[in-house]
């Protein structure tokens, strides 16, 4: 449906990939992955015809339609929810506002002919006549009543209107989609609607995403961007992973040694189960990699960070106390008496839409925001390390990395500072470049690289995952896995949830709480 014939792009001397000659067949749902800069993006641009690529060509199955996910949330602001839908067939749009046009004016043959010839127009790209059907319900599934389908997307918060233009790409139902990152700013809610939609994709689809359980959910094949070069694997990204992996295994242990290369298999396999105590899923795992052909991976070049999160000084018995905390905006209850405790070993998930106050209960926790009633206790041990939602905004500055983290303590020892970077992949010079400089990923990375260092007892990470790599967020998930203090931590990634947590707490929309003990599985299961 979609090929690619020696596809090359570089920039000036640099070369993202080249040579790349991919068949894109109907029924298979692509996962598009690599490191952050490996060309992802840019090879999906191409594939759109968003951008040229250096030498080569695409080629898309004539009479193909081809669905792009917009990125730029405000190109329609002026529009109707319900219009900017319309507007992902812009040929029905056309001959529906100019049919609603001609019907205000006087009558003439001229308009006679001209509205019979928008109806054939009609007809060929909605024969049902239900596009208006169609567009009320995607809206209403997405959460927006049929009241709000006439509001301007003008009103509409980023996380709203990002979901209006995933209504546009997926109403026309096209041949071929084109998704990049669609997971962002949606809630764990969403994400699971939007699964869904893709597993009934007929045609082709490529997509990025650093959501793992959503590439796992929706892909057959993975693309892998590295050396240069995008080779296809047959499977979900756990298949490729744990594949690549085992090469990786087997490059470095000696061919005689086959016992010892099967007990590192198996505590990989244990460990990267998202709940490594399931025995079920540890052997699911095991039964997946008796199955891969691994012939054709290689090695990745990329580069796993190590996050070690260590506690300076044991919690006494009494952690954090928090008692009827209740919080309203503009008149608007945003938390309502909610009242917990946390216990010696308690990771808490904290979950809940988009908008519903994760981040204000994060932030009253932290005492950066104080609530309308009610009363947070600390214990006298505790020693808190906190990962704000605005990280991204808050590191900047023309210092360097190591310098930006050495002024949070200035007692710290100078090779701990640099290992707490290097766990984070800030290797030898990149240690030295300025703050300015850092992408968002890399500013995310720079935070979890500060409370390594900072070795608190009890960690408020509000949304860590944000701009972070399939490999960070892996790493992210073993890191609080092992922790021996407590965690409340705010994330949509439900891989990671699945990885480390074994409490839930999840905030309704009357401002009360849902306080479950067990993992986010299990919580999932009992609400079924």
């Amino acid at each position: 449906m979609v090929q690619t014939v020696n596809l090359k792009k570089a920039f000036g001397a640099r070369v993202l990939f080249q040579e790349i000659n991919l068949k894109l067949d109907a029924g298979k749902r692509y996962g598009l992955i690599g490191a952050n800069g490996a060309g992802k993006t840019t090879f999906l641009k191409i594939l759109s015809g968003e951008e040229e690529a250096t030498e080569g060509e695409v080629q898309v199955q004539n009479g193909k339609k081809v669905g792009t996910l917009s990125q730029n949330q405000f190109a329609y602001e002026t529009y109707s929810l319900f219009d900017t839908v319309l507007l992902g067939n812009k040929r029905l749009y056309d001959a529906i506002k100019e049919k609603e046009k001609l019907y205000m004016e006087e009558y003439t043959d001229e308009i006679g002919e001209r509205l019979g010839e928008l109806e054939i127009i009609c007809c060929e790209e909605d024969p049902t006549y239900e596009y208006d059907v169609k567009i009320t319900k995607i809206l209403e599934d997405l959460g927006f009543p049929s009241s709000e389908h006439q509001e301007l997307m003008s009103t509409l918060t980023g996380g709203n209107k990002f979901k209006v233009l995933l209504a546009q790409v997926l109403y026309p139902k096209p041949d071929v989609l084109f998704l990049d990152e669609p997971t962002n700013n949606l809630d764990i809610e969403t994400i699971g609607w939007l699964e869904n939609q893709l597993q009934h994709h007929d045609g082709t689809m490529v997509v990025i995403s650093h959501d793992r359980h959503f590439l796992n959910a929706v892909c057959t094949h993975i693309l892998d961007v590295d050396y240069k070069q995008i080779r296809e694997f047959s499977g979900t990204y756990d298949d490729w992973y744990i594949a690549s992996t085992l090469i990786a295994k087997q490059q470095q242990t000696d061919v005689n040694k086959k016992l010892k290369e099967k007990e590192e298999l198996e505590k990989f396999i244990a460990r990267f189960s998202a709940n490594a105590s399931k025995a079920r899923q540890a052997t699911s795992r095991q039964k997946q990699l008796d199955k891969l052909d691994v012939g054709s991976i290689q090695v990745s070049s990329r580069r796993d960070p190590s996050i070690i999160f260590r506690q300076k000084r044991e919690v006494g018995k009494e952690l954090l106390t928090v008692k009827n905390i209740s919080k309203s905006y503009d008149g608007e209850l945003v938390l309502n008496d909610i009242s917990f405790t946390v216990e010696k070993g308690d990771k808490i998930a904290l979950i809940g839409p988009n908008g519903i106050g994760k981040s204000t209960l994060c932030e009253i926790l932290m005492e950066k925001v104080k609530p309308d009633s009610g009363e947070v206790f600390w214990g006298a041990t505790i020693q808190n390390g906190y990962f704000p939602q605005n990280a991204t905004d808050i590191i900047k500055g023309e210092m360097t990395l190591y310098d930006w983290l050495r002024d949070f303590d200035r007692e710290a020892d100078i090779s701990e500072i640099r290992n707490c970077l290097g766990r984070m992949l800030f290797n030898g010079q990149e240690q030295e470049k300025k703050v300015s400089s850092c992408s968002g990923g890399e500013k995310h990375r720079m935070w979890l690289s500060k409370i390594m260092l900072e070795q608190p007892n009890f960690m408020v990470l509000d949304e860590p995952t944000n701009h972070l790599d399939l490999e960070a967020i892996i790493a992210l998930g073993e890191g609080l896995l092992e922790y021996p203090g407590s965690v409340i931590c705010v994330s949509h990634d439900r891989e990671l949830l699945d990885a480390y947590a074994n409490r839930i707490i999840e905030i309704q929309n009357d401002g009360s709480i849902i306080d479950f003990k067990g993992t986010y599985e299990e919580y999932i299961e009992s609400k079924e």
